[in-house]
């Protein structure tokens, strides 16, 4: 495991990796998630072999250090996940980047980009203010009062589901609600503008096939994000689809060899 400071007062961000050639492949979770947890089986596949491969849990999850005075914002999440590539001496990395991650990610191929070469972003949060239904505007709905010492950490937790409740009560009350705050109030530009400006980044944007059509697609399309479906799948599509997630994450690394890819329906 590796570690170094983000917030310049001794909070640590940590990740683990494997060694590899290649543009380094790096996984960012979502809201109340792990990077590992999610990706650690994507990571293992005959087709990703050979690849350095950098797990980060963002401050308030997983491994990370949970400081009470850091602001856990879209930019302070991109800022300590910039700390992180920095400290491991990446450049030009292809992010795989889950949710709130794919914003975060996109937050920082924006600020930082000479980190990013690549996004490939699995129903990644591109607008601000959420359906109600979605995780992050349900969290969002506490004050922070309430979330972190009134019950509505265990609440969420009750009605979240086994899956997401298994990392998300490893996080840290205090930093999940105010990443799901920072998450609903979107940044500006928005993420979506960020992500539609970027246009000297390689970027996929995959859909679970079981999911609501995402919107603003063919906005998407235009300004040459590649966006594909990937059947049988709803949000959480490595492990709903791993196989055409795999796919996927392996198409990034074959451009990179300029190896044609194709957009298509994942199956």
């Amino acid at each position: 495991m590796r570690q170094t400071e983000f917030d310049g007062r001794g909070g640590q961000i940590r990740w683990t990796e494997s060694e590899g050639v290649g543009p380094a492949l790096v996984y960012v979770h979502g809201l109340g998630s792990m990077s590992a947890v999610y990706h650690a089986h994507i990571a293992a596949q005959p087709a990703l072999a050979g690849r350095r491969q950098l797990f980060v849990d963002l401050p308030g999850h997983g491994l990370s250090d949970r400081p009470a005075d850091f602001g856990y914002t879209l930019e302070d999440h991109a800022g300590a996940l910039g700390a992180a590539l920095d400290a491991a001496e990446v450049t030009g990395a292809e992010l795989v980047a889950h949710s709130m991650g794919g914003a975060v990610a996109i937050v920082l191929a924006d600020r930082r980009p000479d980190l990013v070469a690549r996004l490939l972003l699995t129903e990644a949060n591109l607008d601000p203010r959420p359906v109600p239904r979605a995780g992050s505007s349900g969290i969002a709905a506490y004050t922070e009062e309430d979330f972190v010492h009134g019950g509505g950490f265990a609440e969420v937790l009750a009605r979240v589901g086994p899956v997401w409740a298994a990392t998300m009560r490893l996080a840290d009350p205090l930093g999940l609600h105010r990443t799901a705050v920072g998450l609903v109030r979107g940044t500006r530009p928005t993420m979506r503008e960020l992500l539609v400006r970027a246009t000297a980044i390689d970027r996929t944007y995959l859909v679970g096939g079981l999911e609501d059509e995402p919107a603003g697609r063919a906005g998407l399309v235009v300004s040459g994000v590649r966006v594909v479906t990937v059947s049988d799948a709803g949000h959480n599509v490595m492990f709903d689809n791993p196989a055409g997630f795999v796919r996927e994450v392996a198409r990034i690394g074959r451009r990179v060899a300029g190896q044609p890819s194709r957009t298509a329906t994942a199956r």
